[in-house]
């Protein structure tokens, strides 16, 4: 997942152009060159302990957004399922980081991608067809990479539209955990499309653990206590299961009309598990078809699907890189990454791997600060990360044991924190404002990530080109903005083909 930097005061310095790199002391400090970066490796299973732990969290949310989702054909995927994919490939995909891009980086399941692919492509498709997108996508992005060119495109959208779909992810994801909590709900009195919990009021004891949830993540967030959300989940959960065992409160349930009439768990009822280690279910693997989205949507909305993933994915690598890199000092002189070929090239492939795997794409996570805050500098601290990921694919079961109401909570403190990137919008300019705006409420209002980008980048281009600024617009962003109007027209221009 990729937040907002919050870089921490400490650094540990080193190695400088000033002083003599000391000599490595043995083949796995020579190869990660620990000592030369001023490190030890008792600091980098130290760092890279610490950011699993602030990053665990994803083995969890993942599920109950991927795995609980129907698809166009009405199939879920299971949470045991989607745990496993996602640990393993986080796993694997951090180590690879770990020992070819020979940086402290991270890598798993993207929070807000993973939304996009759950409720923006595969509500049109079958799971295999979007895990087929995804994958697509992943090869793209890796062919960008070689050819140099992931660089170059990331300069053609402007940084306020990038902070404007970070920030417009963030509402949709608090969104979809308050709506799955219970919390907000549709309304079937008067006008007002959403309402209050059930009839206005907050009723049943799953509602008020999933208050407790968030404010208790919300403490120790606002506290910098690392792990803060897995710390959150584990406790909010641990107080549902002596809630339930006190209480018996049992599931929601609905009648033959849609209205409720038990105010229970909304999805998993917490009670102790019979079983903590178990086996993982990795029948999700392979299970994609490359091109199968092409038969069941136009081309041109399986391009604009692809092309809206790759930008989610895209520009929230790079922003992650820099931002680590430079709260590690690692850096040169000129702002860059040494080597940054290496890791584009992992997190690219990383993305076509949660594909392939049915755990959406994984990228380069901002929770890798946590570790490099703690004096991780290396590659040695990516993979204790993923061997600690391997570990966790064998504790899957204790993932169905966390009720929505608390999983959820965690999704509306990601949103807050995703938020923050609104300060990097110059609102005093309804140029930019009004194109910001369009992508941050669009989002969450049509529930559809590709919808907010594509409303931001048409009324960018026109407001810009109106305001006499078209000159500052880059042609890629031009092809956008008419591809996302073809898009939105696709109805009224097929009718209007059809009837000629």
């Amino acid at each position: 997942m990729t937040l907002p930097n919050q870089p921490g005061k400490a650094r540990t310095a080193g190695a400088t152009s000033a002083s003599v790199p000391p000599a490595p002391r043995n083949g796995i400090d020579r190869y990660f060159e620990i000592s030369h970066r001023g490190s030890t490796v008792a600091r980098e299973v130290r760092g890279g302990l610490v950011t699993f732990m602030t990053m665990a969290y994803i083995v969890v949310l993942n599920p109950f957004i991927i795995g609980t989702t129907p698809d166009a054909d009405g199939l879920v995927l299971g949470i045991p399922a989607v745990a496993a994919v996602t640990a393993l490939v986080a796993a694997v995909m951090t180590i690879l980081m770990g020992v070819v891009g020979k940086y402290p980086f991270a890598l798993a399941t993207g929070l807000g991608i993973n939304a996009l692919v759950a409720f923006g492509i595969a509500s049109q498709m079958s799971w295999a067809d979007a895990m087929g997108l995804v994958v697509l996508e992943g090869l793209v992005i890796t062919l960008l990479v070689l050819t140099g060119l992931r660089t170059a495109i990331m300069h053609a959208i402007p940084q306020e539209l990038k902070a404007a779909i970070g920030v417009g992810i963030g509402l949709f994801l608090a969104f979809i955990g308050l709506v799955d909590a219970g919390f907000a709900r549709r309304s079937d009195a008067g006008p007002v499309p959403v309402q209050l919990g059930y009839g206005g009021l907050l009723r049943g004891w799953p509602l008020l653990i999933f208050c407790l949830g968030l404010l208790l993540m919300g403490v120790l967030v606002a506290k910098k206590v690392r792990g803060a959300i897995l710390i959150g989940i584990v406790v909010t959960t641990v107080v549902a299961i002596v809630v339930e065992a006190i209480a018996k409160i049992g599931p929601a349930v609905t009648d033959a009309d849609g209205v409720v009439t038990s105010f229970g768990w909304q999805l998993n009822t917490p009670t102790v598990p019979g079983d903590v280690v178990r086996i993982p279910d990795l029948s999700l693997l392979g299970n994609f078809s490359l091109f199968g989205g092409f038969d069941r949507v136009a081309v041109v909305t399986a391009l604009l699907l692809v092309f809206t993933l790759l930008l989610t994915d895209f520009f929230d690598t790079m922003g992650t890189v820099v931002a680590v890199g430079a709260e590690g000092n690692l850096l040169d002189k000129n702002g860059q990454l040494p080597g940054i070929q290496r890791v584009l090239l992992v997190d690219s492939l990383a993305a076509a791997a949660g594909g392939a795997a049915s755990a959406s794409s994984n990228t380069t996570y901002i929770e890798s600060a946590a570790g490099v805050g703690d004096g991780a500098r290396t590659g040695l601290a990516s993979v204790v990360t993923g061997a600690l990921f391997v570990v966790a694919l064998f504790f899957t079961p204790l993932v169905e044991v966390v009720p929505f109401e608390a999983a959820t909570a965690a999704l509306v403190i990601v949103g807050a924190l995703m938020i923050t990137q609104i300060r990097q919008i110059d609102l005093s300019d309804f140029s930019i404002a009004l194109p910001a705006f369009l992508t941050i409420v669009v989002m969450p209002f049509t529930f559809s990530i590709a919808n907010g980008i594509g409303a931001g980048f048409i009324a960018w281009v026109v407001l810009r080109a109106a305001a006499g600024r078209a000159r500052d617009i880059h042609p890629l962003l031009w092809v956008t903005a008419a591809l996302f109007v073809v898009y939105f027209a696709i109805d009224p221009l097929s009718t209007l083909l059809g009837a000629g």
